[in-house]
């Protein structure tokens, strides 16, 4: 039993028992350049956004509710370089953008005779997807649906 759909970053989803999250991060930066001026303050200016980020953080217990597989798609996404859609179901869905995998991470905790890892953690390291200026946006062909 997988339990409720919680958040899907494409094809991958996020349950409340199973293949399941813990915490979510985001991080959004920009960038001021500061102006050296003779007799005063130096002033700012913005040059720009550095774009977003997001962490991923959850704990999967395989034996009980498995979420090994849909880890191991997550990175065979990242192998292929795919660019996922972030959408939250809960009450009306959202789409927060299009978004790569930059990192993951998982470590295996109470092992079994078997050799298989009873909980694992893990931590996926996302980084929103930004075109260049005139070309296609994926984003506008989710809103067909």
């Amino acid at each position: 039993m997988a339990g409720p759909s919680i958040m899907a970053l494409g094809p991958f989803v996020f349950e409340a028992m199973g293949f399941g999250f813990d915490a979510r991060r985001r991080n959004q930066g920009t960038r001021w350049a500061e102006i050296p001026v003779a007799g005063g303050l130096n002033p700012i200016q913005w040059t720009g956004g550095d774009g977003s980020t997001m962490e991923i953080r959850g704990v999967i217990f395989t034996l009980e509710w498995g979420g090994d597989d849909t880890l191991r798609g997550l990175y065979r996404a990242q192998e292929a370089g795919q660019i996922l859609p972030l959408v939250t179901m809960s009450g009306a869905q959202n789409i927060h953008d299009m978004w790569v995998i930059e990192d993951i991470f998982d470590d295996h905790a109470h092992i079994t005779a078997g050799g298989v890892a009873q909980m694992q953690t893990y931590g996926i390291q996302l980084r929103a997807y930004i075109q260049s200026a005139g070309g296609f946006s994926p984003t506008s062909v989710l809103t067909w649906f």
